[in-house]
């Protein structure tokens, strides 16, 4: 009988363990067991000693060249000493393996493993860590470019909105919410004539899932999946997005947000125009990762019914209608 076509299958841990022992040359009774899968699937490696993160990336989400673009981004943060998750070579130096999945090729990188927690709720002195390695981050990438996505208006808002209109109609309240919100915020970005230094390589998914804290207060960013090209206030933008939904509480909201860019301010120079940008620039990320669940309908058809739509939309407009009201009334 002919074995029925897929279109994404999730890899045997024990077989993809044994797969990355041969190839790294492991030989200290390491153990592979699979985290969460997602947009890609991640497993962990691990003996006693030393852990290790293995990244699947899903077939046909990025180009082999986008994910030599995202490594050697690392290796530079890395060899600038900047503590991020960063790619490990097998013997032979390649930092890219290969495996022929059911569905077909797919591309795997074996990762250091962040120590630390993840910290939901942080401190406002975690919140001024964070935004002091961003800037660090930042201070490397601005005017740099790689062969990625740029994310621009049309990127993060048009296309957004395009790959959601093939699950949820025009006249949809929450549609006719984003196709309004968006000739605004692109309007905002084209009359920021924001300079050269101001654009470089952004990560675009910097919050509290993707990044470990030590007990020192140390800061290690990890999945730089997203990365690409754009203003790098867009990763300050969606930091203060995610955590303004994370602190119920504004006031406490508004002391930790300000911690956060006091850090980043530490290290790097915040302009003014930047700083007005900041409530569309998080929505604009916001309305582009509606699109990424769209795009990956495969493993994100649960979160695509109106309900969540309806949800999700109301935190863009929540976000919005806050920082309107703080302008208009100070």
């Amino acid at each position: 009988m002919k074995t029925f076509p897929v279109i994404s299958s999730t890899l045997s841990q024990k077989e993809l363990g044994e797969f990355i022992s041969e190839k790294y040359k492991l030989k200290d009774n390491f153990e592979c067991k699979i985290f969460r899968t997602g947009v890609n699937h991640t497993y962990f490696m691990f003996n006693k000693n030393i852990k290790y993160v293995i990244r699947v990336y899903c077939h046909k989400w990025r180009t082999k060249v986008e994910i030599e673009q995202e490594l050697e981004l690392l290796n530079l943060l890395k060899n600038h000493n900047l503590s991020v998750s960063f790619p490990i070579a097998d013997e032979n130096g390649n930092f890219i393996q290969e495996i022929n999945a059911p569905e077909g090729l797919r591309y795997v990188v074996l990762f250091t493993f962040a120590e630390g927690e993840k910290m939901r709720f942080m401190t406002s002195e975690t919140c001024f860590a964070i935004g002091s390695i961003m800037a660090k981050i930042h201070n490397i990438t601005a005017t740099k470019k790689i062969k990625r996505i740029n994310y621009n208006s049309d990127v993060l808002l048009n296309k957004a909105y395009n790959y959601l209109n093939k699950f949820f109609p025009d006249n949809l309240n929450e549609m006719l919410y984003l196709k309004q919100i968006s000739p605004n915020i692109a309007k905002s970005f084209a009359e920021s004539n924001l300079s050269e230094n101001q654009i470089g390589i952004v990560h675009l998914d910097i919050w509290y899932d993707n990044l470990s804290v030590d007990k020192e207060n140390q800061i290690t960013i990890f999945d730089f999946d997203n990365c690409g090209n754009g203003a790098l206030i867009l990763d300050v933008a969606y930091f203060c997005k995610q955590l303004f939904f994370i602190e119920s509480d504004k006031k406490e909201y508004e002391i930790k947000v300000e911690n956060f860019l006091n850090g980043y301010k530490s290290e790097r120079n915040l302009s003014e125009k930047e700083i007005k940008l900041i409530p569309e620039a998080g929505a604009s990320i916001f309305v582009f990762y509606l699109g990424v669940q769209a795009q990956r309908f495969d493993w994100s058809n649960i979160f695509l019914t109106e309900n969540y739509l309806k949800m999700f939309v109301g935190r863009i407009k929540n976000w919005l209608d806050y920082y309107e009201e703080k302008n208009n009334y100070g």
